[in-house]
């Protein structure tokens, strides 16, 4: 039996250093950009935030700039949060790898999340299979992520198979506001990534898909005779591995990695792909620092 996930000690400054990056090098692109604020009388004052290029000079702080030569510009309670939606697979095909994808994902998800509640956004995660099977409720501040921490290295990878399009119209149907919809999955979904992504757009969300996978997904290294195992259903299927059915493998992977990628980009749907070889923080930052190059 496997060990509990637990995040590690220094997880948390990871998180915290990923979120000054963001807001003062890519001036939170990933985020900022979909956020529309209000300003009017009698407002409560909330917070300072950095200026970023694209605002009126009217919200920055003069006083601050004046001592320090600080842009900062000044938050209120009335300004319009961002609803931010981190859905999180947790089907069995997550739990696949050395170092399982779910892992991985997860550290994903609570990067994200806890950028967006740096920012003041307000912030929901959910986990899902063939339906919704976890939730962590809509909150603000960075003060709630701990819990959030914690709901997450509670979830595990064992809901079954994929069902992308029926867990994310669930998802549509009773979300309590629209905002920004970010799919964590390794989108293997016997029915095919479209529904899932067409539920979402359809659905009045702005949709960043983010697709895991393990480096031995995208180049197995066996051969010979075995009996492979469909983790999600327990369809078993004996064969004979050759270097024409691995590079058959291989470009039938690359070719769906590229039809999720191209789906995306016509429909103009946000999308990050990662191995797990890669470290999450180097993940995250590319994803900061592509929506800074297209925002």
């Amino acid at each position: 039996m496997a060990a509990p996930f637990r995040f590690a000690s220094d997880f948390l400054t990871k998180l915290e250093y990923l979120s000054l990056v963001s807001r003062r090098v890519f001036h939170g692109t990933l985020l900022a950009q979909r956020r529309t604020a209000r300003s009017g009388a009698g407002v409560e004052f909330a917070e300072h935030r950095p200026y970023t290029a694209s605002e009126d000079f009217r919200y920055l702080d003069w006083n601050i700039y004046a001592r320090h030569g600080q842009l900062l510009v000044k938050r209120f309670q009335e300004e319009q949060d961002l609803h931010v939606y981190v859905l999180l697979d947790a089907s069995r095909s997550m739990g696949l790898g050395d170092a399982p994808k779910f892992d991985y994902a997860r550290r994903v998800a609570a990067a994200l999340a806890y950028i967006a509640l740096a920012d003041l956004d307000s912030v929901a995660v959910t986990a899902f299979s063939q339906s919704l099977t976890a939730d962590f409720p809509l909150t603000r501040g960075k003060g709630t992520v701990l819990n959030l921490l914690r709901f997450l290295e509670r979830l595990s990878p064992d809901g079954g198979t994929t069902d992308l399009g029926a867990s994310l119209t669930a998802f549509v149907r009773r979300a309590p506001r629209r905002g920004l919809a970010i799919v964590v999955s390794d989108w293997l979904d016997p029915a095919g990534f479209q529904p899932g992504l067409d539920v979402l757009r359809h659905g009045g969300f702005e949709v960043q898909a983010v697709q895991v996978f393990d480096p031995g997904e995208a180049d197995p290294q066996v051969r010979g005779d075995m009996e492979l195992v469909n983790v999600e259903t327990d369809a078993h299927r004996r064969v004979t591995v050759t270097e024409r059915s691995l590079r058959m493998y291989r470009e039938l992977f690359d070719g769906f990695c590229k039809g999720l990628s191209g789906y995306c980009r016509q429909y103009g749907i946000g999308c990050s792909q990662t191995s797990t070889a890669v470290p999450f923080e180097e993940f995250v930052l590319q994803m900061m620092r592509t929506a800074g190059a297209t925002g």
